[in-house]
């Protein structure tokens, strides 16, 4: 949209930019072509636009993708989104991103963010949107050229804090470009800088327990001229220091994303491969048709001979009637990276169904719960040949999930779930679907 088209569109509208609502008009054409670009749209993704304002982005994606999501926050500008870019493809949603719901985007993956953010509540929107766990793919996002060098800071720079080491360790941010203020409507009193975050590939960086991960930088960037030794838990920091290359008077800056993740593997070790190999010497009952013992093998032994065995799901539900999901870990041998009951496993031989809900429940979410029996559910291909009791807790959380078995987890509403199962079904355990249909049909 040209200078002028811009200011006559905003004069026929009576709207006045709102220095509240950080609104600054993008009014280059063939800018706005090349933000949009950035974003690698294709025909399958879903679209989420921040801040659309007059559409100067969107005019330029909507034909890209799939579908399109335009969150405003200006009543008037939402308007005349629906009717300027009124399309069965694209949701003009009336509300402040901060308070959107991102779960409702895992059903319709995948998805790309864009946006030119308003300067004051850059940081809230990039961390819900970029928070674990997340069904976005790629964002490029338009704010504060300050905050992007933030973001995309090297180990010993200035710019290098908390924020940047926390964000990649799992998103890779790429500072794209400096944007002069006179591109924008009224102008800002600063540069701005356009940046893309993609996530990392699962095998980039070694795994290890984000929160223990997120509270060791937080306590070593709390007072940037300390020496980082005088900030972390008692451990031997002389011994990491040499392995690391470090001198042991380092403070937090000098420490790179990879280095920080070792460090809390020192702390609380995460070795999902690991964990994974211990368990094939696990041993299991065998039953017969009619779920009775037979006999008993090791997991590998049941798994690969497709025997039937027994096993247990548990649904953790929150007072809102939120339904906890777990991802699985990677290393699985069955259904990795796939989304799954609040906790599930395997009876062991000997044992029975109900204590093994109550184990799974302490040993996968670190919670002790009174658990009550939803359904039995027969053995069958969809089960994992498991015959399969299904049970409710109730809890809050939060939890403390085992690293080794889960990659991670949220509460989501039971209709986001049913019309997410509908339309990625490929996201799901198959004895999860299983579960939630007996449960919900």
């Amino acid at each position: 949209m040209k200078l002028s088209t811009l200011q006559q569109t905003l004069a026929s509208l009576d709207v006045r930019p709102s220095k509240r609502l950080g609104q600054n008009f993008l009014h280059d054409q063939n800018l706005a072509a090349w933000i949009v670009s950035q974003l690698e749209l294709e025909p399958a993704d879903t679209l989420v636009e921040i801040g659309p304002g007059l559409g100067a982005l969107t005019e330029s994606a909507i034909n890209q993708c799939r579908a399109a999501i335009l969150i405003e926050k200006d009543k008037r500008l939402a308007d005349y989104l629906r009717t300027h870019c009124a399309s069965d493809n694209v949701e003009v949603v009336n509300d402040d991103a901060v308070d959107f719901d991102t779960r409702l985007l895992f059903e319709r993956a995948p998805v790309k963010v864009l946006g030119n953010l308003p300067y004051c509540i850059t940081s809230p929107i990039l961390f819900k949107f970029a928070a674990e766990p997340s069904p976005v793919s790629r964002m490029v996002f338009t704010i504060q050229r300050e905050f992007a060098e933030r973001l995309t800071a090297q180990p010993s720079t200035k710019d290098y804090g908390a924020l940047t080491v926390i964000l990649h360790r799992r998103w890779r941010a790429k500072y794209l470009r400096t944007l002069p203020p006179t591109v924008f409507l009224p102008q800002p009193g600063v540069d701005s800088a356009v940046i893309s975050l993609v996530p990392r590939a699962p095998d980039e960086l070694p795994e290890c327990d984000g929160a223990v991960f997120e509270r060791l930088v937080k306590a070593g960037f709390s007072q940037r001229r300390k020496q980082l030794r005088k900030l972390l838990p008692p451990f031997d920091w002389p011994a990491f220091a040499a392995r690391c290359g470090l001198p042991e008077t380092a403070r937090a800056e000098e420490l790179s994303p990879l280095q920080w993740i070792e460090l809390a593997n020192i702390v609380q070790p995460c070795d999902g491969a690991a964990a994974a190999q211990n368990v094939h010497g696990e041993r299991f009952d065998v039953v017969d048709g009619r779920d009775r013992v037979v006999g008993n093998a090791t997991r590998h032994e049941v798994h690969t001979g497709r025997l039937l065995h027994r096993a247990v799901h548990i649904f953790v539900f929150n007072r809102a009637g939120d339904l906890f999901l777990q991802k699985r870990s990677r290393w699985k041998d069955a259904h990795p990276s796939k989304w799954d009951s609040s906790a599930a496993g395997h009876v062991d031989s000997g044992r029975e169904y109900d204590e093994t809900a109550v184990r799974e429940l302490r040993e996968e979410l670190g919670v002790e719960a009174n658990v009550t029996l939803l359904a039995a559910i027969p053995a069958s291909g969809r089960t994992g040949h498991e015959f399969v009791r299904l049970y409710k807790a109730g809890s809050e959380g939060p939890f403390v999930l085992a690293r080794s078995e889960i990659e991670c987890g949220a509460f989501f509403p039971v209709p986001i779930i049913r019309r997410w199962i509908q339309n990625r079904p490929q996201d799901f355990a198959t004895g999860f679907v299983e579960c939630f249909q007996r449960a919900y049909g």
